[in-house]
């Protein structure tokens, strides 16, 4: 999976598409009321005095940019002041993106918002901040796992004839006895708890806080779906050796590993819940309102449809989490 995503010419490597012609949609693409959400925690978090007005805005894995902008656009609306001195910064190591989120901030804010990029967590040093990311710990590498073995993969083919200790106590603290082990929670934690005194941070994912008893790992292509083990005889249909690097490939979360990692480094985990339930609770609701009482109708309509899409009840939002912890 490392290679698939993250090797010389891996899938995240570079700058890709959304929409019908490139990658599948996310919260972020569906809605800017997804990143007006998560400024409208901001100012909550200021106002109680957690975050400093000159805390750092950080966004972990960003794609296009979309996320942080949305989150600055709906500041200046609502405390415009904050804008001009919370400092924003993305982290991401491929060039290739950071010249992309570049480019769309000059594009969207001029010079009135200055964008910092750092490669990894180990080069930010701050005393206060918010991290906030999207669809992150389903990117992490994982090892393959089955019944006490894990898998090697040759010509495309995989085969379970390795032995790891380390995955395989983590298999018994979760309940698996098969299914994605994820590899480098515990190091991201401790980067992300290093690198600033005091924090919160919020990410959102697809998964479980108990492991799923399965395998979940699937391939994402031209808006399909395609599940990575398929019952014997229709391996075939999986065209491993095509789909590799020009693909996304992900699996489901589990969160208890997140949690546990995050604890280990000394962060206090907060909760665990439905990316709807999360987004209500933050207040899109009332975001929607502000937005009825000073636009056209049909513009609020519009709106209106798409923070649908972000949470309605439906199998997909059930499954959808937001995550948060706090280091204090």
């Amino acid at each position: 999976m490392n290679e698939w995503l993250y090797g010389e010419d891996g899938y995240y490597v570079t700058y890709k598409n959304i929409g019908k012609s490139g990658d599948f949609y996310t919260a972020v693409s569906t809605s800017k009321f997804f990143g007006g959400t998560i400024a409208k925690h901001i100012i909550t978090l200021v106002d109680e005095g957690f975050l400093q007005k000159d805390a750092v805005i950080c966004e972990i894995g960003a794609h296009h940019g979309y996320f942080l902008a949305d989150v600055c656009e709906f500041l200046y609306t609502l405390r415009p002041e904050l804008l001009r001195t919370l400092k924003f910064v993305i982290i991401e190591r491929f060039d290739d993106l950071q010249e992309q989120q570049k480019h769309y901030f000059e594009e969207s804010f001029g010079d009135a918002v200055k964008l910092t990029h750092y490669r990894s967590l180990t080069q930010l040093k701050c005393k206060n901040a918010f991290f906030i990311a999207n669809e992150i710990f389903d990117a992490f590498s994982c090892e393959l796992y089955f019944k006490g073995k894990i898998a090697s993969v040759e010509n495309h083919h995989v085969e379970f004839d390795l032995k790891d200790e380390w995955v395989e106590a983590k298999a018994k603290k979760y309940h698996k006895d098969r299914g994605e082990i994820a590899i480098g929670y515990e190091a991201f934690a401790k980067e992300m708890a290093d690198s600033c005194e005091q924090f919160e941070f919020m990410s959102f994912d697809y998964g479980e806080m108990q492991a799923r008893p399965d395998f979940s790992l699937r391939v994402y292509t031209k808006h399909k779906v395609l599940p990575f083990f398929l019952p014997k005889g229709e391996e075939d249909y999986i065209p491993r050796k095509e789909l590799f690097q020009k693909s996304d490939i992900t699996y489901d979360v589990t969160f208890a590993h997140v949690k546990d990692a995050y604890e280990e480094a000394g962060v206090e985990f907060v909760e665990l819940k439905a990316q709807m339930t999360a987004l209500v609770d933050m207040g899109i609701l009332e975001l929607l309102e502000m937005l009825r009482e000073h636009a056209d109708e049909k513009i609020y309509k519009q709106e209106l449809e798409k923070v649908k899409m972000l949470i309605m009840p439906n199998f997909l939002g059930e499954r959808f989490k937001m995550i948060r912890f706090r280091k204090v």
